[in-house]
């Protein structure tokens, strides 16, 4: 059952993660950074090549890992911040748009335009 909502803190990693990690890597990364990941916020991980992320969220009596892998294209190029180690915030909206492969920061564009009389 996906139990994951606006009310959860989510969190991205700001690096590429190996996706060869499992539950106890992953938690480890977490931990490097002096945060709990027990503690029930999501936990974002996204691949070197940009087509594979990880989530990790503590629930009822232990973690659970949601797996999204994109048949095309990859996740937005500026994914990764900054290099290093860290994690940074993100809204539920943006998580959202990101599982679907749409980046945040790109401009809408208008289905019509206004012709100039």
């Amino acid at each position: 059952m996906f139990n994951l909502n606006e009310n959860n803190r989510i969190v991205m990693a700001q690096h590429p993660t190996d996706m060869r990690m499992g539950v106890n890597c992953l938690s480890g990364q977490v931990r490097l950074v002096g945060l709990d990941p027990s503690n029930g916020d999501v936990y974002i991980f996204v691949g070197r090549s940009r087509r594979v992320m990880k989530i990790l969220h503590w629930e009822h009596g232990g973690y659970a890992v949601y797996y999204k892998r994109l048949e095309e294209g990859r996740f937005h190029p500026r994914i990764f911040l900054r290099q290093g180690t860290g994690f940074r915030s993100m809204k539920w909206s943006e998580l959202v748009l990101l599982m679907e492969g749409i980046s945040p920061k790109v401009a809408r564009r208008h289905r019509y335009e206004k012709s100039e009389k």
